[in-house]
C-alpha cells in the first residue's frame, strides 16, 4: 500500500497541485467514488476487535509495570529470550510475580470462560452502549457525564473489589481517575482534562479508550476525530490528546487493509498516513520518526526500545520533558513513553497478531495498554476466524463488563459477536448522517463518500 499509495493521500496531493497533472493525480482520478464495505463482514472485523484487545491486554497484564527503567531490577528490560521464562516482580508488588501467570506467555480463555474486561476495553464499552442509548455520532458533555457516572463506581463508597493504596477499587487511574472524581462534582468534559483541574492530562488514559470511535467511522478518519474528540478531551490534552488522535485515524484506515495480503507494509502506510494528524514540532511525532527509523535501519527490537528509553528517559530529548518532573515511577504511565515503546511492537510486529502482543508484552512501561491497542488493531482485520487460527484453538466470545463496572444488561455478561453486531447501527448512523453515504439494504453494503479536501492538523 506504500508503493500504490492510498486515497486519501492521493486527493491530498492532486487537490494541493497548481501544475499540470502528474502520475498522482491521475491516480487519484482512477479512484472509485465511494468505498464499498460489506455490513456483514465488518460485525466480524469488530468481534475480532474485542477478542484480539482481550487476548493482548490480559497477555500484557503479566508483565505490566515490570520494567520502567532506572536503577534496579525494573530497568533491566526483558528481552525476546524471556518469553516463556517466570514474570519478574512489578513495581506494584517488588515480592510477587503477576498473579494472571506465574509465566510470560499468552493469556487465552476457552469456550465456557469469559474475558474480564480491565480498563483498556470497559471505557470503549460505555461509549459505545452510550452512542446506541442516545442514537447519535457525537455525545454531548452530559451524556458523557451520566454514562460515567451510570456505570463506573465511586471509589469513595464500598465497591465489590475492596481497597487500593488509595481507596475503594473502582478500576480507574490517574487520568481517568481524576476525570471521573470531576465529574461527580458536577464537571463536564472538555473541562475534566484542563490541566488546572486534572494534572494527570498528559497520562494514557484516553489513547486506551477512545480508538473504537476509528472503526465507527471506516475509511473516513475525519468523521472518526469528530466522533472521538470529546471523548479524547475528557481525559487528554497535548500531546497526549494527539497520540489518541492518532490511534482512532489508523483504526478508520484499517477498514482499507486487506487481511489476505501482507499486513506489514499495510500498516506501515496507514501508520504514514495517520502521522498526519500529530503537529510538527510535538514530541509525538518526533517519537513516531525516531521509532520508524530504528525499525528501518535494521537494528533488533530491543535495541529499538533501548533507544527509546535512553532518548526519552534519560536524555529527554524533542521536548519530552517528564523525567524532569520527578512524578511517580518517572511518567511510566505517561502517554508519551508507551507511544513509543508501543510503535516498537507495531513496526517490529509485521502485523503478525501473535509477534506483536509479543514484543509488546516484552516491551516494558505499562505493557498491556499499548498491546491492547495493536491487539484490538489488528484483531479488527483478522476477525476471529483468523485470531483462532493463529492461536490453533477455539476461544471464548464471552466478555464480562461487570469485572470493573455496574448497571449492564444481563448482569453484565456479553458476547463479542452480539457487540460486533450491535456496532452496526452506530457506523449506519455515522456513513448515512455524518459522511452522506448510505446503506444498500439489497447488496448488505455501506457506500461511503470519500473524504474531500485534507484532515490533520489545520484540516479536518
Amino acid at each position: 500500500m506504500r508503493r500504490l499509495m492510498l486515497p486519501a493521500l492521493i486527493m491530498c496531493l492532486s487537490a494541493c497541485s497548481t501544475t499540470a497533472p502528474g502520475p498522482a493525480a491521475k491516480m487519484a482520478a482512477a479512484q472509485p467514488a465511494a468505498l464499498e464495505i460489506d455490513r456483514a463482514g465488518y460485525a466480524r472485523r469488530m468481534e475480532g476487535f474485542w477478542l484480539g484487545q482481550s487476548i493482548a491486554n490480559w497477555t500484557g497484564l503479566v508483565t505490566e509495570m515490570d520494567k520502567i527503567g532506572g536503577d534496579g531490577p525494573h530497568g533491566r528490560f526483558y528481552t525476546r529470550d524471556d518469553w516463556g521464562q517466570p514474570d519478574q516482580p512489578s513495581i506494584f508488588d517488588p515480592t510477587k510475580p503477576s498473579p494472571i501467570s506465574p509465566t510470560i506467555d499468552f493469556v487465552l480463555r476457552g469456550p465456557g470462560e469469559s474475558w474480564g474486561a480491565d480498563d483498556d476495553t470497559d471505557i470503549e464499552y460505555i461509549y459505545q452502549e452510550a452512542l446506541l442509548k442516545h442514537g447519535t455520532s457525537i455525545l454531548t458533555p452530559q451524556q458523557i457525564r451520566q454514562a460515567w457516572i451510570d456505570h463506573i463506581y465511586d471509589e469513595k463508597q464500598p465497591t465489590p473489589y475492596g481497597k487500593d493504596e488509595t481507596g475503594n477499587q473502582n478500576y480507574l487511574w490517574v487520568s481517568n481517575q481524576r476525570a471521573h472524581e470531576l465529574m461527580l462534582a458536577g464537571v463536564l468534559p472538555p473541562e475534566t482534562s484542563d490541566p488546572a483541574r486534572n494534572e494527570h492530562w498528559e497520562m494514557i488514559d484516553a489513547q486506551l479508550s477512545t480508538e473504537i470511535f476509528g472503526l465507527f467511522a471506516p475509511g473516513r478518519p475525519d468523521i472518526a476525530l469528530r466522533m472521538a474528540d470529546l471523548p479524547i478531551r475528557t481525559t487528554a490534552r497535548g500531546g497526549a490528546a494527539d497520540i489518541s488522535r492518532f490511534h482512532v485515524v489508523l483504526h478508520a484506515l484499517s477498514a482499507q487493509v486487506d487481511p489476505a495480503r501482507p499486513l506489514g507494509p499495510q500498516l506501515r502506510d496507514i501508520a504514514a498516513q495517520a502521522s498526519r494528524v500529530l503537529p510538527e514540532g510535538g514530541y509525538p511525532l518526533a517519537m513516531y520518526r525516531f521509532v520508524l527509523g530504528q525499525y528501518e535501519s535494521g537494528v533488533r527490537w530491543e535495541a529499538a526500545r533501548n533507544a527509546v528509553y535512553r532518548r526519552y528517559q534519560v536524555e529527554m530529548a524533542d521536548g519530552y520533558d517528564i523525567s524532569a518532573r520527578k512524578i511517580y515511577c518517572n511518567g511510566c504511565f505517561a502517554g508519551g513513553i508507551n507511544f513509543a515503546a508501543g510503535l516498537v511492537s507495531y513496526f517490529y510486529g509485521e502485523g503478525d497478531l501473535r509477534e506483536t502482543i509479543r514484543i509488546g508484552t516484552l516491551a516494558g512501561w505499562d505493557s498491556d495498554n499499548p498491546t491492547a491497542t495493536w491487539g484490538g488493531l489488528i484483531g479488527s482485520i483478522m476477525g476471529r476466524e483468523r485470531i483462532e487460527a493463529a492461536f490453533g484453538r477455539k476461544l471464548s466470545g464471552s466478555f464480562h463488563i461487570h469485572r470493573t463496572r455496574k448497571g449492564f444488561a444481563n448482569n453484565g455478561y456479553d458476547e463479542f459477536a452480539a457487540m460486533g453486531t450491535r456496532a452496526l447501527g452506530i457506523v449506519d448512523r455515522a456513513v448515512v448522517e455524518e459522511a452522506g453515504g448510505r446503506v444498500d439494504p439489497v447488496r448488505g453494503r455501506w457506500v461511503i463518500p470519500r473524504a474531500e479536501g485534507v484532515w490533520g492538523p489545520g484540516g479536518k
